[in-house]
């Protein structure tokens, strides 16, 4: 009794806690949020910028086909239409490369008949009215009328958004925004012929007028596929989903439909305008070929940081708001120098034959007067008629409002985190002569409401984090158990949260030793339950209150099995955990047995298992299988080691990727190595090449070859297809098999993946952290096994090369090449390092030398790279070590893979010195305390931490033991004799 009093009052003055250090989502320093809004303000300006430029130098040729112009004379004239075809097919070109590109490299599926016909209908009309528009048409027209009559080709993109709501039931004040727009649109046509039919009448003109009203109709049939799957109308929808699967060959036949049509519409008209080709050569090769060269690079860029803009989330203020922005800059470019007039020295001609201007000022000045020469010498402008200037300025205001409210929906727009171009944009490439507005219109839209049913509709993912374990010391076991519960803390499971379900497991390699009574639980287990019952404690207290009473553990249940046993904990916020204790006299240990173990009991017994008895009770097969599609859809497993340390929003972001690609069967992070001493330094930099080029390359160029399993995320799907998981559990019987399938066993999953036709992708800024060998004993043992495997992996994959092509569309015949020239260059790369070694720098006392060039090189490649990941730029300094370590590295250390083959241990955590370390400091501590202090109340245990019973679960019952009577008596466990092996 007296005891147990002092024990009581031992809270009210021992307070002070000796607590892990927990490190919560970190915001977003201050400079990094400025270089953030730096960088999308760089954006937007190069867009506007590139916008300005594309319409202005289009306007300009447009311009020079004018008859009112003077730059250049009547008889050369086809010069500036020739220079307009070749904008128009500029982009149909470029289209043409990329999808033939990918046509030979990647996917060749045909189209049906059906849909061939649709395309040729459809692409033919869009070049048809490109090209009369702004071939024909435009010339006759004012330079206020040409930049603003290119916004009312959103004319049926607003009726299909009308048709789309309305069919939808959307909401009156949503639907009125594209009525308004059509409305618009439609006066502004009116007004612009009430401007030329009613004022300056005649038949070119009417006819130029009519024209140009039915050219910008067809046109706008452009973005016809961003509205077809929301009519219900089936015929579109399979024309749709054709085209998504055949896009290479509907791309290369659309764009060779473009350039015939256009070269077709400039080849006939001028014979037909009364017009002739000889003198095209002399002027085209003076400012036109510039103007055209400017306009398609602008173009070009422009919709390349319009992409970027879209990824960096700034889609108002760097995409949307610059495109609204660029028609009204560029009228006023054109209006603005009325007032300047030419030299008068020049004066007296300024074709191009009699004057040639001195410099760019003369150039700019002389294309700016003459493109405002075709509004001055208008009826309405000599004679200053004010219904006409009116109608001319009411209708280019109706047209640019039009084209806002067709495409204000994109101002509300949600881009996913990881949006891909293909699904962001319906058409892959811009339309050259109506940048801004192609790229307005072809943004994806959405129905509003649906998107809430989308949202509403969500199925639940299942992630089920399964992380291995083998000789931990006690600070790598908190980084992995703290980064579990900090996700189960930023994902409870209720019934509010249910988009993804958590589950924690942990594979305890070896967790048994032999004592004198038994088979019992070795120290490293010992650690890993305190280290559990610490963060659980923390985790815990949600309020920090001196007199509050610590929080219980929960109850939790310790149960025998096959393969030794297993502790069930249930976390604070309701996820439930599981420790799976191996002993190794049972089962198979080694990380890629503990790898099929988690694969077969989460994938096949809990999966699988439950539709095997849903269909003995009777259930239907047809909607069985469907059901279990979905759920080996829905299923992910995170693969873990035992020492790693992330953030939820990192597994956040490879659950995304993973749910918006179906195709995609492993993601993995950026692993960051953490430690001291200069091997961790040389690793930081190592590591930090591997992604920024390597790692990136693979993912741009094909598929990444490596997902590792200290921080992946892997589909269900894929892992139970045909060829993956069954064949991952064959038994290392060659010594070919050793290397492969147990020294590099994540690099041998991926090449399985990927030859059944999955993709591998990597995903930058998913972070995560695991500790490095810190000693160059550790460190080569590491490396020993990486080396081999990686290249038995590598070769296992181009040995099936032509058939993994055709499986996988990610993996092209040049990917294939660019694998082997990769594995040519690190089988030189000793030979390399030995003529850089036996160089001449020293003698010829200069750097230009093949070695020292080869040197530079590098070190300015790494820089650059380095410039580009700027939150990581410090990893240069230790680009010193590694670039002096580069004989170990490359030299010393594959003569040591090769001599050491016939050596197939692990090489790191061999000894468990370090856990036993960890333990006896703990001792010594407590036992120091107690010296010290002399007080009575340490003497035995502290029975103010109170947990509640455990709950044991065995073939034979047992009586209930708490954690601490557990710890004391070496978690004693009798697991059953039986084996659980995987063949």
């Amino acid at each position: 009794m007296k005891q147990q009093q002092r024990h009581e009052f031992r809270p009210s003055w021992d307070l002070c806690r000796e607590v892990p250090y927990i490190q919560d989502e970190q915001m977003p320093k201050k400079r990094v949020q400025f270089l953030k809004w730096f960088s999308c303000a760089i954006v937007g300006m190069l867009v506007f910028v590139l916008a300005l430029l594309s319409k202005t130098s289009f306007l300009l040729l447009i311009t020079f086909g004018n008859n009112q112009t003077k730059i250049i004379c009547s008889e050369q004239k086809p010069t500036a239409l020739l220079g307009i075809g070749f904008v128009l097919v500029g982009s149909s070109v470029l289209l043409l490369l990329k999808s033939t590109w990918k046509f030979i490299f990647k996917s060749a599926t045909m189209p049906s008949k059906k849909t061939l016909f649709w395309v040729l209908c459809v692409e033919f009309l869009v070049a048809l009215g490109a090209a009369v528009l702004t071939i024909v048409a435009m010339p006759h027209f004012d330079i206020v009328t040409n930049v603003m009559i290119l916004n009312s080709v959103s004319i049926l993109s607003s009726v299909f958004q009308v048709v789309a709501e309305c069919l939808a039931k959307e909401r009156k004040r949503l639907i009125m925004l594209p009525v308004c727009s059509i409305f618009l649109i439609v006066t502004g046509y009116v007004l612009f012929a009430i401007s030329y039919l009613a004022f300056e009448s005649s038949l070119a003109i009417n006819i130029s007028v009519g024209l140009a009203i039915v050219g910008t109709i067809f046109v706008s049939v452009n973005w016809w596929e961003n509205y077809s799957t929301l009519f219900a109308v089936s015929f579109l929808e399979d024309i749709s989903r054709d085209i998504a699967q055949s896009r290479n060959v509907v791309c290369i036949i659309s764009s060779l439909v473009r350039i015939l049509v256009t070269s077709a519409v400039v080849g006939a008209y001028v014979p037909l305008s009364g017009q002739e080709w000889k003198l095209v050569k002399l002027v085209f090769e003076t400012v036109v070929v510039s103007l055209v060269a400017i306009q398609i690079a602008s173009s070009a860029l422009c919709r390349w940081f319009v992409v970027v803009a879209c990824k960096m989330h700034a889609l108002r203020r760097s995409f949307v708001l610059p495109m609204y922005l660029a028609s009204i800059t560029v009228l006023a470019v054109f209006l603005v120098p009325t007032t300047v007039r030419l030299p008068k020295s020049n004066q007296t001609s300024t074709c191009f034959d009699n004057f040639q201007p001195k410099s760019s000022d003369e150039w700019l000045l002389l294309m700016l007067t003459d493109a405002i020469r075709t509004l001055n010498t208008r009826d309405i402008v000599v004679h200053k008629k004010t219904g006409g200037l009116v109608c001319l300025g009411c209708s280019a205001l109706s047209w640019w409002l039009g084209l806002m409210l067709s495409t204000v929906y994109i101002w509300y727009l949600k881009i996913h985190r990881i949006e891909r171009t293909q699904d962001l944009f319906v058409r892959r490439m811009y339309e050259g002569a109506f940048l801004e507005q192609s790229m307005l219109l072809n943004t994806r839209f959405e129905i509003r409401k649906r998107i809430k049913e989308k949202k509403c509709a969500k199925e639940t993912i299942r992630v089920f984090l399964c992380a291995t374990m083998w000789h931990e010391t006690y600070d790598e076991m908190m980084k992995i158990i703290i980064s579990m519960f900090r996700l189960d803390k930023y994902r409870p499971k209720t019934k509010e949260q249910h988009d993804v379900e958590f589950e924690f497991h942990i594979y305890f390699d070896d967790a048994f030793k032999d004592v004198d009574n038994g088979r019992h639980a070795n120290e490293y287990a010992e650690i890993l339950v305190d280290v559990i019952k610490e963060v659980y404690t923390i985790f815990s207290e949600e309020d920090p209150c001196t007199f509050k009473q610590k929080a219980a553990l929960p109850r939790q249940k310790i149960i025998n099995t096959p393969y030794g046993g297993r502790l069930e904990y249930t976390l604070p916020k309701g996820n439930l955990m599981m420790v799976h204790l191996k002993d190794k006299t049972l089962i198979r240990h080694k990380k890629r047995w503990s790898q099929i173990m988690y694969l077969y009991y989460i994938l096949g017994w809990s999966l699988n298992r439950q539709y095997f008895k849903k269909l003995k009770a009777g259930e239907e097969l047809d909607s069985l299988k469907e059901n279990l599609k979905k759920d080996k859809e829905n299923t992910y497993i995170l693969a873990l080691d035992g020492d790693t340390d992330f953030q939820p929003s990192a597994v956040m972001l490879l659950i995304d990727r993973l749910k918006l690609y179906p195709e995609v069967g492993a993601a993995c992070g950026r692993i960051h190595p953490t430690g001291t001493g200069p091997m961790v330094w040389y690793q930081k930099f190592e590591y930090a090449v591997g992604h920024w080029l390597q790692k990136t390359a693979e993912h741009v160029f094909g598929c990444v070859l490596c997902s590792p399993g200290c921080f992946s995320l892997f589909r269900g799907a894929a892992l139970m297809d045909n060829n993956v998981m069954k064949r991952y559990t064959t038994k290392a019987s060659e010594a070919s098999h050793y290397v492969q399938y147990d020294q590099g066993e994540d690099r041998w999953l991926c090449t399985l993946l990927l030859q059944q036709g999955w993709r591998v992708e990597y995903n930058a800024a998913s972070d995560a952290y695991t500790n490095a060998p810190q000693d160059f004993k550790e460190f080569y043992n590491q490396r020993r096994r990486w080396g081999p495997s990686t290249m038995a992996n590598t070769i296992d994959l181009l040995g099936s090369g032509g058939l993994t092509s055709q499986r996988n569309s990610s993996i092209s015949k040049l990917y294939i090449l660019y694998q082997i020239i990769s594995m040519a260059a690190s089988i030189l790369g000793p030979a390399t390092i030995c003529l850089m070694i036996s160089g001449d720098l020293v003698k010829q006392k200069t750097f230009l030398t093949p070695s020292g060039l080869f040197l530079i090189g590098m070190v300015v490649l790494y820089i650059i790279t380095a410039a580009l990941h700027p939150q990581e730029f410090s990893l240069v300094i230790y680009g010193l070590l590694y670039f002096l370590c580069i004989p170990s590295g490359y030299l010393l250390l594959v003569i040591y893979s090769i001599v050491n083959l016939n050596n197939v241990t692990w090489g790191t955590r061999e000894t468990g010195s370090q856990a036993k370390t960890t333990t006896v400091d703990t001792i010594k501590k407590k036992v120091m305390n107690a010296t010290c202090c002399k007080c009575p109340c340490l003497e035995s245990e502290d029975l103010s931490e109170k947990t509640l019973p455990a709950e044991t679960i065995t073939k034979t019952e047992k009586p209930h033991i708490s954690l601490e009577t557990q710890r004391d008596h070496e978690f004693q466990l009798s697991p059953h004799q039986s084996k659980c092996d995987h063949k």
